[in-house]
């Protein structure tokens, strides 16, 4: 089994379920035969924030590009980002490592289009909605991608900094992003909407979604386990 490389910290509750459900998942699949190694460069969430709103992607890449290297020194094989807004950079930090990380934005893209949709909206930080790292490989797969109005997308931003990313869940933040989802589906037609910000699962969940959810963080862990477990 190929040892899995993490860097985590973006936030910290996505990276405890990212730990969580590998370990889990893994020791299902071989009937409690094996667990995976998983090595985790937990990254000062401050620091890339601060680099992320500043616009420094320079520095940002040189960061995680370092964090990438010292997984790659304890041996990690399958190696990724587990935040959507840290792929901005992700590009820059594979040509500057070398390394074929495994991608949150081409992975869930893969799902849209296993399951034929043609119409998704984006929700995540400010970042992830209204830049194109996120809806590149979508658009090239020719499926639509939806993001919020403007108000909207200020509000879900606001609520994945001061709520979702300290692991603060609130029924009357689950019912603002579903009325906004109710909208887009409506007006926008969107078919799914994808959770792009690896806090929004601890909100919101195919039970209480009102279109489907292409869920970033179930998704890629799904491809991640696939490949840890790959010959």
């Amino acid at each position: 089994m190929k040892k899995i490389g993490l860097v985590g910290g973006t936030g910290p509750e996505s990276t405890l379920m990212y730990y969580k459900e590998l370990n889990s998942r893994i020791d299902s699949l071989t009937n409690s035969a094996a667990m995976p190694e998983i090595a985790i460069e937990s990254v000062n969430f401050r620091k890339v924030w601060g680099y992320v709103t500043a616009g420094q992607y320079e520095e940002l890449t040189a960061y995680l590009a370092q964090k990438i290297e010292n997984l790659k020194a304890v041996g990690s094989e399958v190696i990724s980002l587990t935040a959507v807004t840290m792929h901005i950079v992700s590009d820059e930090v594979a040509g500057r490592t070398t390394t074929d990380l495994v991608s949150i934005p081409k992975t869930v893209c893969e799902e849209a289009v296993s399951k034929g949709f043609k119409a998704v909206g984006l929700l995540g930080t400010i970042f992830t909605m209204e830049q194109d790292y996120m809806k590149k490989d979508f658009t090239e797969a020719g499926i639509k991608v939806v993001v919020p109005e403007k108000s909207e997308r200020e509000l879900i931003a606001k609520r994945i900094l001061e709520e979702l990313e300290l692991g603060i869940v609130r029924e009357s933040t689950l019912r603002e992003f579903t009325s906004i989802i109710k909208r887009m589906q409506k007006e926008e037609g969107i078919e799914a909407v994808i959770l792009g910000c690896t806090e929004l699962p601890l909100l919101l969940n195919p039970e209480n979604c009102p279109v489907y959810c292409l869920d970033s963080v179930e998704i890629h862990i799904k491809k991640l386990v696939e490949l840890a477990m790959k010959d």
